[in-house]
């Protein structure tokens, strides 16, 4: 398994090890005692999956009292994902980090809590996992507008399809609802 931080230390994208030949292939998409000497978590609470199609853009979304670190793949298709520093006081706020994650490189990105996270599907079909470090929280659901001009993402170019309350989220400037930096 190999960890690479991304254009913002905190943000790691990890290519774990995968032993491919004619029948398919074999990987373990999570290893605790490996994680832990990366560093990274190794109790998480609870695993999610979506899928989305073509064009569909999830995010930014984070939870404020009940923060969530993100392990996430893609098992089929292709996204473009994207974790944002939106704490408060940090030196790196709104500094983004994207990769692709896809059924085929697979890839697996590391969201740090205190980070929004949104994704866009590229492909025709995407199957999405993740797992949270802390539970979802109704109540305590924000988000972050995807196209924020001070963020200036280089989301691929595509028709999006957002949710009616993605398309209502303010700017990370306009915001009134982040994260400190020393308590993230």
């Amino acid at each position: 398994m190999r960890v690479t931080p991304l254009e913002h230390p905190e943000i790691l994208l990890i290519e774990p090890d995968v032993f491919a030949d004619a029948r398919g292939f074999f990987m373990e998409t999570f290893h605790a005692d490996k994680f832990a000497a990366q560093g990274l978590p190794t109790c998480f609470l609870q695993d999610n999956h979506s899928q989305s199609a073509r064009g569909v853009l999830r995010g930014l979304h984070y939870q404020l009292h009940h923060p969530q670190g993100k392990l996430v793949r893609v098992v089929s298709g292709e996204v473009f994902d994207v974790a944002v520093d939106i704490r408060k006081g940090s030196p790196l706020f709104g500094k983004w980090a994207g990769a692709t994650l896809s059924g085929h490189n697979h890839r697996q990105l590391y969201v740090p809590p205190g980070f929004a996270h949104g994704f866009c599907t590229v492909s025709e079909r995407a199957d999405f996992l993740y797992k949270c470090t802390d539970l979802y929280a109704p109540g305590d659901e924000y988000g972050i507008a995807w196209d924020d001009p001070d963020l200036a993402i280089a989301w691929p170019q595509l028709d999006y399809l957002l949710s009616d309350k993605d398309l209502e989220n303010p700017g990370l400037c306009d915001s009134n609802n982040l994260p400190d930096y020393e308590t993230a």
